[in-house]
């Protein structure tokens, strides 16, 4: 058990297991060794009924085989191991000692690389019924030591040895140092991460500081000296050390004392004491001691000294070694020189302040803390200290202390809620200090110690004093801070630092102080707040950025606030600031305003996008296919950047046509999922076209059943992603491969299309049929198929495919109502267009196919295919002017031609009835005329006449 000195502990926690139930427990892991080193496990089994000897059986379960169970050692059955460990087990490699009944030790005298794996602790039952565990596991484990060329015999030897002391600690031992040996010592260490592909890439490499190694060579020679007080006050005690330097590693010294040069005693090799008489009373009586304080040191110490014990001191040092006889035999002797001891008389005192960091100016709101040593003989003393304020003549008492070790403090530094609370220590018997907490400007001035003493032959106290000059500096004048960071512009998903340090004037200081860390977004004029590290040690997140708590490490020293942000992402980008608030020393305990404020300039944080590393080969290659054979495309990445990586492939295909565009046949997003493009949507297309990734730099694209239709060029376009922190894809980069055109070989088949070019004129809303005649009929064995294509804007679609089963595939589930296609004839095919739309107007062509049985079983295959010239159609509005909107109305021109006739006939009869009525009135006034002359020719005749139009004077 001594060799295994932390299983002591592993045992003792056992026995503090309740009992109860059946429990088995093993040193808990992992537990790290080095190859060809040993180990020891040690297993405890408590709770248990049965007998108090209780069986246990060790198994493992290697990396390679995490389920299987290897049986390695019991100490029930002899023939319980497996042939991998029986060897071992036999040589006594590998055994069990009992340190109990309940209790044992798996050892492994010298380790192996394959011992690496999970041991398990099993033990039997012996209980009337099962409750509880069986069984412990623990793991052993990731290493082989590999010394330096220079170091390999004395590795091998066990010289030079490295161990694993936990997970992030090591130990270098080296034994039987040798003269080049000597230097500088550090330790090295990196840290590896894995990449997707289970490759191991180092990311950080650091150095321990140099430790220098002096190796002094082995000499027997030594020399021997006295350290003592060479003054000692009569009545105190005079301690005596006798050093030896130099002489071997572990030598065998006996001392003796001189005084006068008379022997006072003798310590032998052995350690046995022999005090010359004269000193054997006051050793009784406890005035004397004489000791060896380590190998090479003997101690004389005389407890109470007087006039008797002036004089001169020795020390002579033998080395000895035992004879044959076991008698001691001197090698060699050496003395020191003589040392002088004398009583001190007591005389005046000298009396020194200062203050503890030897400055006699402090920043407001730090502690000052005064010094006053006293010189002279050990005596009891007592001090005052009193305070003179700066342009003041009064003085203050500040603090005093009695012989007896009572302290009274003045009435301004006594009262616990003062901000200027005073302590008085005693530090040792000559030196006393005194700390004010926390100081203010009032506190600037001249400070007087005053240290008195008594003694018994004097009858009045003797005083001396001494003072220094102390000045509090305001710090709301001097408080700076400063914001900093090594990656101003930082990479998306990298790490960033921000560092805020406050000083004032050029020096730091220790008091309080409130870190408030704030945060400007990029689009935001106002600041936020991000995280506030109080005075008192509490942390208060702010909301501005919810995912900045669990990113970020915060470490603070004296007024130094430092944040590690992990995973930047472009919420992080912006403008930060920090503000610091110093508050008095003990602010934690009375909650004191803030003594001062400074807030450091704004410092702007860029997030950017990394570089990408990405490039695809762009070799281009011509494949000839046989014609139903199967083929594959191949995407080679020729690098890739580093880190949290995702690519996204698409397929591309241009067919043979020259001006035909590029097709997207699928993609295989950063999830891995595989979308078709628009023209391949149909089962067929899917079945026919298939990606796969091959490698993490190998992409393919396989084609099944290769046919005319699938002629063309094809390529691949890459594009790098980046996953950030906040669940957001970024495009890095892109790159697109060299073109593959696919052929197929001849077979002898071949159609050819009209090339006679066409010009259609239609009216809006009308019915056109545009045709495409073949300049030779196929063979029986063959079938036809047409697609109808139409170019319009720079943009070509597919409209209708009318296939070699005669079923009708429309690129677009709309056009089903306005378009049809259909074979007129074994030459000719038509494609009809139900009222013409201005949007029909373009250039029109169609692609016939011919198609064959092949394979066993058997199925129809594109051979070949040929495309017409395009047809243009024109398409003429439908939007009448006036002139045609007048004659498309029937009733309207029937209107503009009878309405003048209407008119003209109207007009006639009234003229004529304008003229019968002038006519009219022309006779009637004739005929009164007439009547008028009658009547005047009675009136002449006698007497006044009535006229019927009125009566008349003679006037009328």
């Amino acid at each position: 058990m001594a060799r295994f000195p932390h299983v002591a502990s592993f045992f003792l926690f056992l026995t503090k297991l309740s009992i109860g139930q059946r429990e088995v427990t093993v040193q808990k892991g992992p537990l790290f060794r080095a190859e060809g080193y040993p180990i020891s496990i040690g297993c405890n089994v408590t709770g248990h009924q049965g007998p108090s000897e209780q069986h246990f059986q060790w198994s493992v379960y290697l990396p390679t085989a995490p389920t299987q169970e290897i049986q390695i050692i019991s100490t029930k059955d002899d023939t319980f191991s497996y042939v991998l460990y029986a060897k071992r087990v036999k040589s006594r490699e590998i055994y069990v000692e009992r340190v109990q009944g309940n209790s044992v030790f798996l050892h492994i005298s010298k380790l192996q690389m394959k011992d690496t794996g999970e041991y398990e602790c099993f033990t039997p039952n012996t209980d009337e019924k099962y409750y509880g565990t069986y069984n412990a596991k623990t793991n052993l484990i990731d290493f082989t030591l590999l010394p330096g060329p220079l170091f390999t015999k004395r590795f091998a030897a066990g010289d030079v040895r490295l161990d694993k002391l936990g997970v992030t600690t090591f130990r270098l031992s080296m034994g039987r140092l040798q003269p080049s040996d000597q230097g500088q010592l550090f330790c090295e260490a990196t840290e590896w991460i894995q990449d997707p592909d289970e490759t191991w890439t180092s990311i950080t490499k650091k150095q321990t500081d140099q430790t220098t190694l002096r190796v002094q060579p082995a000499v027997r020679d030594f020399q021997v000296n006295i350290r003592a007080e060479n003054t000692v006050p009569e009545g105190k005690s005079l301690e005596l050390v006798c050093l030896v330097m130099g002489g071997g590693q572990n030598p065998h010294l006996q001392g003796t004392w001189f005084f006068n040069d008379v022997e006072m005693a003798h310590i032998d090799a052995g350690g046995v004491l022999d005090l010359k008489k004269n000193y054997q009373e006051r050793a009784s009586q406890g005035q004397l001691q004489v000791s060896k304080l380590s190998p090479k040191s003997f101690f004389l110490k005389i407890f109470s000294v007087g006039p008797e014990d002036e004089g001169a001191y020795r020390c002579v040092v033998a080395e000895v070694t035992r004879a044959q006889m076991g008698s001691w035999q001197v090698l060699q002797k050496k003395q020191s020189p003589d040392s002088f001891v004398r009583l001190w008389k007591q005389a005046a005192r000298n009396v020194a302040v200062s203050t503890k960091n030897r400055q006699q100016a402090v920043w407001e709101g730090e502690a000052l803390t005064l010094l006053c040593k006293a010189d002279g003989a050990e005596n009891l003393l007592t001090v005052a200290w009193w305070h003179v304020p700066q342009n003041q003549t009064q003085p203050v008492f500040v603090a005093g202390m009695e012989q007896d070790g009572t302290v009274k403090l003045g009435a301004s530094y006594g009262e616990l809620d003062n901000l200027r609370n005073a302590r008085l220590e005693k530090m040792d018997w000559a030196t006393f200090q005194l700390e004010i907490a926390s100081t203010t400007i009032a506190d600037s001035g001249m400070y007087e110690c005053r240290v008195s003493e008594r003694t018994r032959s004097q009858a009045r106290d003797q005083s001396w004093t001494q003072k220094v000059s102390i000045t509090v500096k305001p710090l709301e004048s001097s408080l700076q801070v400063s914001l900093m960071s090594r990656q101003p512009q930082v990479k998306l998903t990298n790490t960033f630092d921000l560092s805020c340090i406050a000083r004032v004037g050029y020096s730091d200081f220790k008091v309080p102080f409130t870190m408030t860390w704030q945060f400007q977004p990029a689009r935001s004029r106002t600041f936020d707040l991000l995280l506030q590290i109080t005075h008192n040690g509490t942390i208060e997140w702010g909301s501005c950025l919810p995912q900045f708590q669990r990113k970020t490490k915060i470490s603070q020293a004296s007024f130094h606030s430092r944040l590690l942000i992990h995973d930047a992402t472009e919420e992080e980008a912006g403008v930060y600031q920090c503000k610091v608030d110093v508050y008095d020393r003990n602010s934690l305990h009375t909650n004191s305003p803030v003594r001062a404020s400074a807030t450091s300039h704004p410092l702007r944080i860029t997030v950017t996008l990394p570089e990408s590393n990405l490039k695809v080969n762009s070799s281009s290659q011509v494949q000839e296919i046989s014609i139903n054979s199967n083929t594959d495309i191949e995407c080679s990445i020729l690098s890739q950047s580093p880190g949290n990586l995702q690519l996204v492939v698409t397929w591309y295909f241009s067919p043979i046509s020259t001006d035909a565009a590029w097709l997207k046949i699928l993609e295989v997003d950063q999830n891995h999922v595989v979308k078709y493009g628009d023209e391949f949507q149909t089962t067929r297309r899917k079945q026919k076209f298939h990606a796969e990734k091959v490698s993490r730099d190998l992409f393919q694209l396989h084609i099944l059943n290769m046919e005319d239709s699938d002629q063309g060029k094809y390529r691949c376009a890459v594009d790098e992603w980046l996953w950030s922190a906040n669940s957001t894809w970024h495009k890095l980069g892109g790159q697109t491969s060299g073109l593959t055109e696919l052929k197929l070989r001849p077979t002898g088949s071949k159609v050819r299309v009209s090339k006679v070019s066409q010009t259609e004129n239609a009216s809006e809303h009308s019915e056109v049929t545009i045709c495409c005649s073949l300049e030779g009929a196929v063979g029986p064995a063959s079938l036809l198929s047409v697609r109808w294509y139409l170019h319009r804007d720079s943009r070509s679609k597919m409209l209708v495919h009318l296939q070699h089963d005669g079923l009708l595939e429309y690129g677009e589930e709309g056009l089903r109502r306005r378009l049809h296609s259909y074979r007129s004839s074994a030459t000719d095919f038509v494609l009809a267009l139900h009222r013409v739309e201005m949007e029909d107007a373009g250039e029109y062509w169609c692609k016939v196919a011919e198609w064959q049985l092949h394979g066993n079983p058997s199925k129809w295959v594109s051979h070949a295919s040929d495309e017409s010239q395009p047809a243009v159609l024109r398409v003429l509005s439908s939007e009448p002017n006036f002139p045609s909107r007048i004659c498309s109305s029937a009733p309207l021109v029937y209107f503009l031609f009878i309405c003048p006739f209407v008119i003209l006939v109207f007009l006639l009869m009234s003229l004529l009835c304008l003229y019968w009525k002038a006519k009219k009135l022309s006779a009637l006034s004739l005929s009164m005329q007439k009547e008028q002359s009658l009547w005047v020719n009675l009136k002449g005749a006698g007497g006044r006449t009535t006229n019927r139009m009125g009566d008349y004077g003679e006037d009328n």
